[in-house]
């Protein structure tokens, strides 16, 4: 089966286009090992502040937003609705005592196998949908964050 698979990629590669564009990784490579590209640690920290200051006006938009869109909802007398506001979020998602990416992406996981729009009841689709773009943008906040204080170990 294996030599199946080698005979036909051999052939799907004389039948494919070859790339009109060479490209040299191990110069690229080079290139980056050389000392010649320099960062300095004042440009990323501006980066990092003007990234960040990007990511608070997305909140705001995305909450002016959730408000809108749920203005009409009208919940049932017994139906107590998930919160979208995005403290009880990160509270929700316990994101003060969590600190390395792979936690993170684990911490995705479970909430979006929780919270996932195709997950729940029609009537909250909209609601989960907010909920996870929040989390989202949360997730990916502490993921700057734990890779930044990696960075300046």
């Amino acid at each position: 089966m294996l030599d199946d698979l080698f005979v036909a990629s051999g052939e799907a590669d004389e039948v494919g286009a070859k790339p009109t564009i060479p490209f040299d990784y191990l110069s690229v490579v080079d290139e980056l090992h050389s000392g010649r590209i320099k960062v300095s640690g004042e440009a990323a920290a501006a980066e990092y502040r003007e990234s960040g200051a990007d990511l608070a006006a997305e909140f705001s938009a995305l909450l002016d937003q959730a408000r809108v869109a749920l203005a009409d909802e009208h919940p049932k007398p017994e139906e107590i609705l998930p919160p979208i506001d995005p403290e009880a979020i990160a509270s929700e998602l316990g994101l003060g005592r969590i600190a390395k990416a792979a936690d993170l992406a684990r911490l995705r996981r479970d909430f979006a196998f929780t919270n996932h729009p195709d997950r729940v009841a029609p009537h909250l689709r909209q609601r989960a949908m907010i909920r996870m773009q929040v989390a989202n943008m949360l997730i990916d906040d502490a993921k700057k964050k734990a890779l930044a204080a990696t960075r300046r170990r």
